[in-house]
């Protein structure tokens, strides 16, 4: 299946919002947040959350600095 991670395209075989993040390595990171299409999904649903072809990924992770 075809999402689209920040803009980019991505193939992936995961139908879940947690299952996308952990390909992606930041699914166990404390200060990350996600959207889909537009509404954004509260960590505790991110298991709950399916993903279908074409949806749109916005992830992002704070930084620290000054």
């Amino acid at each position: 299946m075809q999402v689209t991670v920040n803009d980019e395209p991505k193939d992936t075989a995961s139908r879940t919002l947690e299952g996308l993040l952990r390909e992606l390595g930041v699914a166990d990171q404390a200060a990350v947040a996600a959207a889909v299409d537009g509404q954004v999904v509260p960590r505790s649903r991110w298991s709950e959350r399916a993903l279908s072809e074409g949806s749109s990924v916005i992830v992002i992770r704070a930084a620290q600095g000054g």
